[in-house]
């Protein structure tokens, strides 16, 4: 069983949901209170043991890249200004990993970006972390998926619980087996599938441990009906030749693509903060 170091971050999406915010600025560095989004999803995939960060791209999210570098004067000034911890803090960023970036090239979907990274992974096993949702919870998601994955050496994909009238936005998982009470044997993907036409009240969200024989399915894949190239279809795919678990996360999930759930993020970080969660409490009680 191969050890995986790597993890793909696709992060090439325009954002338009958050215009013109995003206009010059790209949503995966949106801040939860004084961290971008993205920061969350590297750190969490560092706490697994990932060394390498491949993080694809598009011509306008520069600022990612210049995020996770070193800003010699910036911590130059912070340490003559007596700011050592900051200029520390700061530092950490850039020293978290290798930090690897990719230009996204061919037709729109999310198995786009993994396979113009499919050259860095190779024949490796591999994690994939959306750039713009992240989990709050004691054990990382990826710690969680790691976990699964050393023990079985099988493709595994987080998933979550959700209502019946959610579903529609995320693939509903359908299962072969259960195998324990957070932990499935999965037949595939129904992707926004109809309320009443769902396989199951479980939602796979961001966050996989995909081994290389997805690859190769992806490379012979045409796009589908809206010109899109899937992932979940290729994870179908892969469910038809070997088994993929999928994994109920344990923790808070944050979903901030869409502005109420990027509203809800910044809230319950702010509430978890120890410098900021008794102000704050009072503040949202005064004002509901």
């Amino acid at each position: 069983m191969k050890k995986i170091t790597k993890a793909i971050i696709p992060a090439a999406g325009f954002g338009t949901r958050f215009l013109p915010q995003t206009k010059a600025m790209p949503k995966e560095m949106l801040p939860i209170i004084d961290k971008p989004i993205i920061q969350y999803v590297v750190e969490e995939a560092v706490s697994a043991g990932i060394t390498d960060i491949i993080i694809v791209t598009g011509m306008h999210k520069r600022s990612i890249e210049d995020h996770f570098d070193h800003n010699q004067e910036l911590e130059s000034r912070l340490v003559e200004s007596g700011k050592d911890e900051m200029a520390q803090e700061l530092k950490k960023i850039a020293d978290m990993a290798n930090f690897i970036y990719v230009r996204q090239k061919g037709p729109y979907g999310n198995g786009t970006p993994i396979l113009n990274a499919a050259h860095l992974v190779e024949n490796e096993p591999f994690l994939v972390l959306w750039a713009d949702d992240f989990f709050v919870s004691k054990v990382p998601r990826s710690v969680q998926l790691m976990e699964e994955y050393n023990k079985s050496g099988k493709s595994v994909i987080s998933l979550v619980k959700v209502l019946e009238k959610d579903i529609g936005k995320y693939g509903s998982v359908q299962v072969k087996n259960e195998l324990q009470d957070d932990l499935f044997e999965i037949d595939g993907l129904v992707e926004k599938p109809q309320v009443g036409e769902h396989p199951s009240l479980l939602a796979s969200v961001g966050g996989y441990i995909l081994t290389p024989d997805v690859l190769p399915i992806l490379a012979q894949q045409s796009p589908d009906h809206t010109g899109e190239v899937s992932l979940a279809q290729a994870i179908n795919a892969l469910a038809h030749r070997e088994s993929i678990l999928g994994k109920l996360i344990e923790g808070n999930w944050h979903d901030t693509g869409n502005k109420e759930k990027y509203l809800e993020a910044i809230v319950d970080v702010a509430l978890e903060d120890p410098e900021l969660s008794q102000g704050f409490r009072n503040y949202l009680k005064g004002k509901l």
